[in-house]
């Protein structure tokens, strides 16, 4: 099953792709606001396969909220693979990266720092961090 999200992720010009039963949920925005999306719909997705084209440590949490089972990712930070770990996700990277940089790609991700410093198993820390530094972008537009 697997396999088979990482082609519609990659033929179907999404940036994650969630699977949960037979309901298959996509999505094309860029970063994290997909996930926090989903975790804000009260949708169960304990249990769930998911592909990503780039997850770093805060998306990685944000997988960790909603349960993920098991996650492919194109690109992956070091960090995200050993907070999915801790949370016992399975996961297979295409590229692991030391970190996620910006989409510039002249500095640091601004969710991959918003949550860098947080323990491993800091679900909650992260969700606050992540939803303070989106707030905090979509001032900035």
């Amino acid at each position: 099953m697997l396999n088979t999200l990482k082609t519609v992720l990659k033929n179907g010009d999404f940036t994650c792709v969630i699977q949960q039963g037979e309901q298959r949920y996509t999505a094309r925005e860029r970063g994290v606001a997909p996930l926090l999306s989903f975790y804000r719909s009260g949708e169960d997705f304990h249990g769930a396969l998911a592909a990503d084209k780039v997850v770093g440590a805060a998306a990685a949490y944000l997988y960790a909220l909603l349960g993920a089972q098991q996650l492919y990712a194109a690109v992956m930070s070091e960090r995200a693979a050993a907070i999915l770990t801790e949370h016992g996700i399975l996961f297979e990277a295409d590229t692991l990266v030391p970190l996620i940089k910006n989409r510039t790609g002249d500095g640091f991700c601004p969710m991959e720092s918003a949550v860098w410093h947080l323990p491993l198993r800091d679900t909650q820390g992260a969700l606050a961090a992540i939803e303070a530094t989106m707030a905090r972008l979509v001032a900035k537009k």
